[in-house]
């Protein structure tokens, strides 16, 4: 680290199963789509993010944000416009390009670069998807977690969390919403 006091924060925020899986075994995540409650909440807490950190896999599932349609519900709108907003980082050895507004392509996660990113903001810093959030917890770059935890138990698929990390965590807010979705954040013990 080059000594300058880290200002921005880097979250990871996941959308799971009860069983702890962000899509099920056969790659479906249908049983995660939020409601408008969970889709409000949800984007109050994206307002504050200024930088998106994706693995290719997450990117090319959010990228259809870029061309939301003005028959979506006004909640729906207000999400695309907030990521529309963000700049994106891509993390991805394999992807061509990218091709979303905002967004440039790095080959490789460093975590040094993470760092110096975060050194020069002053906005959240999100990283979205389990591969790309492992590395940078393993890292010790996470100081924050939200997980939106759905009442459905999927079996298997891909986890939100990995293994081998250990993390010592804060509960320090939790929401109960009516679809039985309950949101957790913790922040990171250093």
């Amino acid at each position: 680290m080059d000594g300058r006091l880290r200002v921005a924060r880097l979250v990871y925020t996941a959308i799971t199963s009860l069983d702890g899986y962000v899509n099920d075994a056969d790659g479906r995540f249908d049983w995660s789509a939020p409601d408008e409650d969970v889709h409000r909440f949800v984007n109050e807490l994206e307002r504050r993010v200024g930088t998106y950190l994706y693995g290719r896999r997450m990117y090319e599932v959010m990228r259809s944000w870029e061309d939301v349609h003005v028959e979506q519900p006004s909640y729906v709108r207000d999400y695309a416009q907030i990521w529309r907003a963000a700049d994106k980082v891509v993390f991805s050895r394999t992807l061509g390009a990218t091709t979303t507004a905002r967004t440039r392509l790095e080959r490789a996660f460093e975590a040094d670069g993470v760092r110096r990113l975060l050194a020069d903001t002053d906005r959240e810093v999100s990283v979205g998807g389990p591969n790309l959030a492992a590395a940078a917890l393993a890292a010790g770059l996470v100081d924050e977690l939200h997980v939106f935890v759905n009442p459905v138990v999927v079996g298997g698929g891909t986890r939100w969390l990995p293994d081998g990390v250990h993390v010592d965590l804060e509960l320090m807010d939790e929401k109960r919403f009516g679809n039985g979705v309950v949101h957790l954040h913790h922040r990171t013990r250093r």
